[in-house]
């Protein structure tokens, strides 16, 4: 059955602030304790969002998870009312606060790993949200992420979304920003690909400064629950060295779409290996394997950790033709500058380049490819997807005019102190809500 590819980008939500709360993420670190925009970087993602639709993709939208989450502060002990607990917590305990107000749900590319129909063992599309072990902030998402993910994906005949794995650190699951998958069409059977980090009771190479978030334990568990043939994956490890520069997840370092793989060449361990046995198992589905492999002399890890060239999205348009989405740092850095234009200007299967602005995303340490969560999906499928979050004129003019009207303009660490954040954020929530048709989405709708 024809099928093409669906983006879900996650909204960025109010209290999107720079705390540094993730370890290993160089640009996080680096924009510790300044002042965001939460405003300002609603919009960018979603110009972002409404652009992609423009011209031709599928484009849905993720609604932001509660934040502070009193939830995870109640659990710690803290009592009183909300005002009371919140005080308590900025006094006794400031970094419980600024990771129960971590907005970091926005990069939906750690959501959950998907799985399309023409590959799953039931012909149903699956998604295991990922449990995000490896930070206190991202692990308490996955129980919203599931509720949000059967609220959108709610026909059980075409759709499984199951738990997240067990949370402990030897099932460390860091969602799709360590896999993608290979295809000659969107709507054929494909190759689905797994990047770790390390593994728990495998003897092998490991990062020595930062520490490996994704397990190979965990990417077997996924593809073993949603029922994918072993003759259909492939599992790499992720170069220890590049996890050490601030390559945190494997999509800061490559990206594939259908039967292209873009990425560095320090980028797999046993990298010819890796390609050998991706290219032999796309040719027994009658599909071919195309590697653009960036050499280190033309850019450096370095200069990919600070662009985020390889945190791109890689798609195809309506036409075929193969677009690379890149953030506007791209364009600053000589490097990768000179060589996108030999990109643009060449014989390769990428046939061209659009930049976007998302500096508030990326000074957090999240391009283009943390913002979406790839979803394939056929006519059938995409028909039972909920209606109201599929972007187009109308969504977006109605989300502009939400973030304009509830979104602050300024937020510091300091300022998550306030109390008047939580009712701000709760209040756009529940408008929200019912702009994308999404019912009681909320714990405090309940």
């Amino acid at each position: 059955m024809q099928a093409s590819e669906a983006n879900f980008d996650g909204l960025v939500g109010p209290t999107h602030n720079y705390a540094g709360l993730s370890f290993g993420n160089v640009a996080s670190q680096n924009n510790e304790k300044s002042v965001a925009n939460p405003r300002a970087a609603a919009k960018q993602g979603l110009r972002k969002m409404k652009q992609l639709a423009d011209l031709g993709f599928h484009q849905g939208v993720l609604p932001p998870q509660e934040r502070p989450s009193m939830r995870l502060l109640r659990e710690l002990g803290f009592s009183g009312d909300e005002a009371t607990v919140i005080a308590k917590v900025a006094r006794d305990a400031p970094e419980l606060l600024a990771a129960a107000s971590s907005a970091s749900a926005m990069w939906t590319a750690n959501a959950a790993t998907v799985s399309p129909s023409a590959d799953t063992h039931d012909g149903r599309v699956h998604f295991t949200p990922a449990n995000l072990t490896s930070k206190l902030h991202r692990a308490i998402e996955h129980e919203a992420t599931r509720r949000t993910l059967r609220t959108i994906f709610a026909d059980p005949a075409r759709f499984e979304v199951h738990e997240a794995l067990p949370g402990t650190p030897a099932l460390g699951d860091e969602g799709a920003a360590n896999h993608t998958r290979f295809c000659a069409e969107y709507g054929a059977r494909g190759v689905e690909f797994f990047v770790y980090g390390k593994s728990e009771y495998r003897r092998g190479p490991e990062p020595k400064r930062y520490p490996a978030r994704q397990t190979f334990e965990a990417s077997r568990a996924v593809a073993q629950r949603h029922g994918l043939a072993e003759d259909a994956t492939v599992y790499a490890q992720q170069t220890p060295d590049v996890i050490d520069a601030g390559v945190f997840h494997n999509d800061v370092i490559a990206v594939g779409n259908r039967q292209t793989l873009f990425c560095h060449e320090l980028a797999f361990v046993g990298r010819t290996s890796v390609y050998d046995e991706l290219r032999g198992k796309l040719a027994k589905l009658n599909a071919q394997f195309d590697v653009i492999e960036v050499r280190d002399a033309e850019v450096s890890v370095a200069d990919a950790v600070s662009s985020y060239l390889f945190n791109s999205q890689l798609l195809t348009r309506p036409d075929g033709r193969q677009v690379l989405v890149v953030p506007q740092e791209c364009r600053e850095n000589p490097r990768v500058a000179m060589y996108l234009e030999d990109v643009k200007s060449g014989s390769g299967p990428i046939d061209d380049v659009l930049v976007f602005d998302l500096r508030e995303s990326m000074k957090n340490g999240g391009g283009p490819a943390c913002l979406r969560l790839r979803v394939v999906l056929n006519e059938t499928e995409r028909a039972a997807v909920a209606p109201g979050v599929w972007i187009d004129d109308a969504l977006f003019g109605k989300l502009d005019a939400w973030i304009e009207k509830h979104y602050r303009d300024r937020l510091a660490p300091g300022d998550l102190t306030d109390p008047k954040l939580l009712e701000e954020s709760r209040t756009a929530l529940d408008e929200l809500t019912q702009i994308l048709r999404l019912g009681s989405l909320y714990d405090f709708q309940r």
